[in-house]
């Protein structure tokens, strides 16, 4: 296997206390799961995480829920027909996470920004709001042009990235299906990005149905047999309802860390 490829614990390995942390998919799909489970699994699993991703699901909850995140960056964080995120709703009432305001808005312009390697972004977006009381760090510019007032959506820096794939070339190009969220702008954002991958082909099939991030984009790829399950994978393989639902029941009952410990044996 060429250099690029590496065992999930070492890959699991670069997440460090304090990181921003980004995670690929889009609410209960394509979700790093495998991923999440390895950083759980390890000895020392990282703390103080600030949590970035465009919506959080069932791998967000988890790493809310083993007490590694400090922050919140999402424009929604949710189970959608399964419910609520157990975990990070009693975080959140009880004061153990702090979520930063965002929308879908700006989380784009945040990235777009940190992309142009510029501190902020102006935008429409948020005027007549009440949500920049939520966030005081977003500001207001004038523009040079118009004289308009806009709001100034400051750059969304992240240091790792994990993006789950459908498959991975020798050469390290990653397949991902049209679900894309926003895992081509963490590419570009992201200091450390790590693809986990279903299977390994000698070269990828170009479809309709998929995407290819080229092999400069990842600069780890690690191969994670059924890594999003028990979120869905399409076309590979759907969600796994009854287990979500174990999941929610487990957590309101309280037995999370039990649920958590049967989960990393599987």
């Amino acid at each position: 296997m060429p250099d690029i490829y590496a065992p999930l614990d070492e890959a699991a390995s670069i997440v460090k206390d304090g990181d921003t942390l980004a995670l690929g998919g889009m609410t209960l799909y394509r979700r790093p799961v495998g991923f999440v489970k390895a950083l759980l699994g390890r000895p020392d699993p990282p703390r103080d995480l600030t949590l970035l991703s465009f919506t959080g699901g069932l791998e967000s909850d988890l790493l809310v829920g083993a007490g590694c995140v400090k922050n919140v960056r999402s424009a929604y964080f949710g189970l959608e027909v399964f419910g609520l995120a157990p975990m990070f709703t009693q975080f959140v009432q009880s004061q153990r996470v702090q979520v930063i305001e965002e929308t879908e808005a700006s989380i784009v312009m945040g990235l777009r920004a940190q992309i142009a390697g510029l501190g902020f972004l102006p935008s429409k977006a948020w005027l007549g709001t009440d949500l920049p009381s939520l966030r005081p760090d977003v500001k207001t510019v004038l523009d040079p042009y118009g004289g308009e007032e806009l709001m100034a959506f400051p750059a969304i820096p992240c240091d790792v990235a994990v993006i789950h794939g459908l498959a991975g070339d020798r050469q390290g190009n990653v397949l991902i299906n049209n679900n894309l969220g926003i895992d081509l702008e963490l590419v570009y954002v992201a200091d450390k990005v790590i693809a986990t991958v279903e299977r390994v082909v000698d070269e990828l099939e170009r479809t309709r149905d998929g995407v290819i991030i080229p092999h400069p984009g990842c600069d780890l790829v690690t191969h994670v047999p059924q890594g999003a399950a028990p979120a869905s994978c399409y076309p590979l393989y759907p969600l796994a309802g009854a287990e979500i639902l174990a999941y929610t029941e487990a957590c309101n009952a309280g037995r999370f860390d039990a649920y958590l410990q049967r989960l990393l044996q599987t």
